[in-house]
């Protein structure tokens, strides 16, 4: 009880009660990982019509003054400058040994930079962009802010925008003031909404009454983002992995990596030109059993590499799972063995995503 009671809660805490969700602890906060209708249930209705998601636990800044975006391009190979007004973009914050501190959306707000950082690395990675920012630019937390994500193939009907893929403007929504970048977690069209905390069961109840819109957890957040092939912090990245072994060279600006001026370009330098040893990649398991991370992944008989995220996918109607493998085993259709329960489980490694983005281009 007394660890469940030192939990943060979120703005919308009473409100995921009130709406049968089961409480879990995660990253620090309490926060609901199903409600009664399950995770299946969760999952296939983002990818059907629109789920509603509270992401409060994230963190939230801005970055405001001249040289902002210089200063933050100190720690990232995301091209920070080039960001244009209204518009947002997936970055990583790498370490000095180029490893991934976090990864983080940027956005350009017009007079200041609009961060979202993972909640479980936001003590790390405040204090690390604050420790490069020169005199006149100042980061400001904004945890008087909750964020919501509407996800799903029916959020364009019922929130219209001329948003498009990773825009974001100041709008109203139901009558609320927000932030709202068309973006998200899921492979799914959608809008991740920054709103003030007074505001945020208001606006979570109006999303919630609007036709077809139902509440997810973490559990269907969490095969949904598998089956899109994207990343979770501390699963599939962390401070010993690179951009190039995670396969997220993508996110990195070509001015960027003609100019090597970002802390950690050393290592992400030489990983592009001779190689990386291991790289993330998709696995597609035979039968129906999910593979859960940390389990072993071989090849002829050698250790080759582990599992960092698995489970099923409900789209695919079977399992799904990313690991790193040596670099040698990385090309599509390389066979597998995944070791669970010290039994060899066939596998393939399998491009990604795994359920094709539907993304408003």
């Amino acid at each position: 009880m007394a660890e469940t009671e030192s939990l943060l809660q979120t703005p919308l805490n009473d409100l995921h009660k009130e709406l049968g969700g089961r409480m879990v602890p995660f990253a620090g906060y309490s926060m609901p990982v199903q409600y009664p209708a399950g995770i299946m249930a969760e999952h296939l209705h983002c990818r059907s019509q629109a789920a509603l998601f509270d992401v409060s636990h994230m963190g939230q800044a801005e970055l405001v003054g001249d040289g902002a975006a210089a200063a933050l391009e100190k720690l990232t190979p995301a091209d920070v400058q080039g960001l244009k007004p209204g518009r947002q973009r997936y970055g990583l914050l790498l370490n000095a040994q180029g490893g991934i501190v976090d990864d983080f959306m940027v956005a350009n707000l017009g007079d200041r930079l609009f961060l979202v950082v993972n909640a479980s690395r936001k003590h790390v990675d405040l204090p690390l962009i604050e420790s490069v920012l020169p005199a006149g630019v100042s980061l400001r937390p904004l945890p008087d802010r909750a964020l919501l994500a509407l996800q799903g193939p029916g959020v364009a009907a019922l929130v219209p925008t001329s948003l498009t893929f990773m825009g974001i403007a100041a709008m109203q929504i139901a009558g609320f003031d927000v932030i709202a970048s068309r973006s998200g977690y899921t492979g799914e069209d959608g809008l991740e909404i920054s709103v003030p905390a007074e505001h945020a069961v208001g606006l979570a109840k109006a999303l919630l009454a609007m036709p077809g819109v139902m509440p997810a957890g973490l559990g269907a957040r969490d095969s949904l983002r598998l089956e899109a092939g994207l990343c979770l912090y501390g699963n599939d990245l962390d401070e010993g992995t690179s951009p190039v072994e995670a396969n997220l060279v993508w996110s990195m600006g070509k001015r960027r990596r003609m100019a090597w001026d970002f802390v950690g370009a050393e290592r992400v330098r030489d990983e592009l030109d001779n190689g990386p040893k291991r790289l993330r990649v998709g696995i597609k398991p035979e039968g129906r059993q999910p593979v859960r991370a940390h389990s072993e992944i071989r090849a002829n008989g050698a250790t080759v590499g582990e599992v960092t995220s698995g489970g099923f996918g409900p789209s695919v109607n079977g399992p799904v799972a990313m690991g790193y493998v040596a670099r040698e085993h990385a090309a599509d259709g390389t066979a597998l063995d995944l070791i669970v329960r010290d039994k060899p489980l066939p596998a393939r490694v399998a491009p990604t995503p795994f359920q094709p983005h539907r993304y408003a281009r």
